[in-house]
């Protein structure tokens, strides 16, 4: 299987004007990658809209809804970082990880990113890291944990 998270897939240093150009500029990452067909930014949107998908320690996961996964053309990962933050719903996010998922692969992606998350200085890195290797192999192991 390969990699669901690329260098090509990591972008630091980026600003949003607000949550929801946030989740459009992660929607265009995924498909700019080649992982999504046209429209699944849009079904980010309406998942958005539905529910917000801010997890804590700065970080939202953006993804499509369930009827988008036809839209997928790979499972996914995209890592857009917003040092200066985005407003979200009253919190501040500063990292999205953005998810593209076949199946129910969603569920061992935020699996893996919830222990990730659970470790301070690991979520601090993610937050603010200026190095995209670090955030690669920060993340890395969310592949392995899919092919599982």
């Amino acid at each position: 299987m390969a990699d669901v998270l690329t260098r090509e897939g990591i972008r630091l240093g980026l600003s949003a004007d607000n949550r929801w150009d946030a989740v459009r500029q992660c929607g265009a990452v995924l498909e700019e990658l080649g992982a999504v067909e046209q429209g699944y930014a849009r079904t980010m949107l309406e998942r958005e809209q539905s529910i917000s998908t801010y997890v804590g320690e700065g970080v939202a996961i953006p993804h499509g809804t369930e009827a988008s996964r036809d839209l997928v053309r790979r499972t996914t990962l995209a890592v857009l970082q917003f040092p200066v933050g985005v407003n979200w719903d009253g919190e501040t996010v500063t990292t999205c990880v953005a998810i593209a998922a076949k199946g129910d692969e969603h569920v061992a992606v935020l699996s893996a990113l919830a222990l990730v998350l659970l470790e301070a200085d690991q979520a601090e890195r993610l937050r603010s890291s200026s190095d995209p290797d670090e955030i690669y192999h920060l993340l890395k192991p969310i592949s392995k944990d899919i092919a599982a």
